[in-house]
C-alpha cells in the first residue's frame, strides 16, 4: 500500500449506553442467525443471563465457548475449531480486551464476522482491526491485522461502572497514551496501524480523547467506585473505548506502546495491566521528547491522582537493574517497532536513560504534590 494515502478506519456501528446489553441480541440479528458468544467463566457468571435473555428475545440461539484468557496464538486456533465446530456465523466477544483480541483474531481466521461487547473500559482493543498477540507466558510476540474492524461494538455503561474501578483506571492509561503518540505520528508524518497516512480525523479524535479524560477521569473514577453512571462515567467509556480507539489506529502508535511492549518482555512487570504499562511509556516518550517540564509535572501528578504508575517501582523494576532495563529497551527499540514513528531517532541506551531518569523525577515531583510514595510491585 503506498505510503501517500491517508485513510481512517473504524468499526461498523459502536453503541453505548446503560442498559445497552439487554439489546445486544437486537444489533447482532442483522449479523448472523449463529453467534457464538466467548466469554470467561467470571464475565459469564456477571452478564451470562442478561446475554442469554437479550438473544432469546431476538430469535437467536445460544451458545457460548469459554474464553480461557491470554489471547495467545494456541487460543486464537482453539477458538477457530470452536467456530467450526458450532456453524457459527458471527463472533461475539463478551469481556476484556484479551477475550476481545482472540475473538478478532479467530473470527478472520474462521472467514466469519465478529462483534464485540466489552465488560470493561480497560483498554481501546474492542474498536481496532488488530489483535495484539502474546506468547503464552505474556510476552508481546505480535501485531496482527485484519482487513476490517468489527461489525459491532456494544458497551454497556452499567456493567462497566460495576466492574472493578482499577479496570477504568487502566482504560484511562491506555487512553492518554493515545494523543501524545497520534501527535508524534502526525510530526514525523509516520505510517498509522491503519495502513496510511494519519488523517486530520484521526489526529482530532485522538487529541478529543485526552481532553475528555482531563476534564472527566477523575470524577468519573468516584463515580465507578459507588457503581453509579455519571455523564462524567459515559464520556470516559467513550474516551476509554472509541475516541482512542480511533484515535490509536487512524493516528498512529509510537513510543509508549513500544515501551509497552517492551515492558512486557521482563517478568518483573507481569500481573499490571496494560494501561499501567502503557503510563510508564507515556511518561518515558515525554522525556525522550524533551517536553516541558510543566507538561512532564502535570502528567506525572494527573496520572498518579488517577491511580496509575509514574516510577519504575511500581511496575517491579529499579533504576538500578541495568539488564531489565537494557532488556525492555531493546524490544522497544525492535525493528518494526512503532517507536520509529517518533519524529527523531530513538535507540536502544535512549530508552535506558528514559527510564532510568523517571524514578528520582517521578517521586520529586509526587513529593512536592503531596501524593502518596510509590508502592513496589511484585509480580505474579
Amino acid at each position: 500500500m503506498t505510503r501517500a494515502l491517508r485513510t481512517v478506519i473504524s468499526p461498523g456501528r459502536y453503541v453505548q449506553g446503560r442498559g445497552a446489553i439487554h439489546q445486544l441480541g437486537d444489533y447482532l440479528k442483522p449479523l448472523g442467525a449463529s453467534p457464538l458468544i466467548i466469554a470467561d467463566d467470571l464475565v459469564w457468571g456477571l452478564v451470562g443471563h442478561d446475554v442469554e435473555a437479550s438473544l432469546k428475545a431476538a430469535g437467536l440461539p445460544v451458545a457460548r465457548e469459554r474464553s480461557r484468557g491470554i489471547p495467545s496464538a494456541g487460543e486464537v486456533d482453539r477458538l477457530v475449531a470452536a467456530i467450526e465446530a458450532t456453524g457459527a456465523d458471527v463472533a461475539v466477544a463478551v469481556g476484556g480486551g484479551s477475550t476481545i483480541d482472540a475473538v478478532k483474531a479467530a473470527g478472520h481466521l474462521a472467514g466469519i464476522r465478529w462483534a464485540n461487547c466489552p465488560t470493561v473500559a480497560s483498554t481501546d482493543a474492542p474498536c481496532s482491526a488488530l489483535s495484539v498477540i502474546y506468547t503464552e507466558s505474556g510476552e508481546f510476540e505480535e501485531y496482527r491485522f485484519f482487513p476490517r474492524n468489527p461489525d459491532l461494538v456494544l458497551v454497556d455503561s452499567q456493567v462497566v461502572a460495576d466492574a472493578p474501578v482499577a479496570t477504568l483506571v487502566a482504560g484511562v492509561g491506555d487512553a492518554l497514551a493515545t494523543w501524545l503518540e497520534a501527535r508524534a505520528t502526525a510530526q514525523s508524518n509516520s505510517p498509522t496501524m491503519a495502513g496510511g497516512l494519519p488523517t486530520l480525523t484521526g489526529t482530532a479524535l485522538a487529541q478529543l480523547s485526552w481532553d475528555v479524560l482531563w476534564e472527566n477521569a477523575l470524577p468519573a473514577i468516584d463515580a465507578v467506585k459507588d457503581h453509579t453512571v455519571t455523564p462524567a462515567v459515559e464520556k470516559v467509556i467513550e474516551a476509554n473505548t472509541l475516541l482512542s480507539g480511533l484515535g490509536f489506529e487512524s493516528g498512529g502508535l509510537a513510543a509508549a506502546h513500544a515501551i509497552h511492549n517492551g515492558l512486557t518482555a521482563v517478568p518483573h512487570t507481569h500481573g499490571l495491566a496494560h494501561g499501567q504499562k502503557v503510563n510508564i511509556g507515556s511518561l518515558t516518550q515525554l522525556v525522550l521528547e524533551g517536553a516541558p517540564s510543566g507538561d512532564i509535572r502535570d502528567f506525572i501528578t494527573f496520572t498518579t491522582r488517577v491511580g496509575l504508575p509514574t516510577t519504575l517501582t511500581e511496575v517491579g523494576l529499579s533504576a538500578d537493574d541495568e539488564a531489565a532495563l537494557k532488556k525492555v529497551a531493546d524490544a522497544a527499540t525492535a525493528e518494526g517497532e512503532t517507536i520509529h514513528s517518533m519524529p527523531f531517532d530513538v535507540r536502544s541506551e535512549d530508552v535506558v536513560s528514559a527510564l532510568k531518569s523517571i524514578e528520582r523525577l517521578a517521586v520529586r515531583i509526587r513529593s512536592e504534590a503531596s501524593l502518596p510514595t510509590p508502592v513496589p510491585h511484585r509480580a505474579h
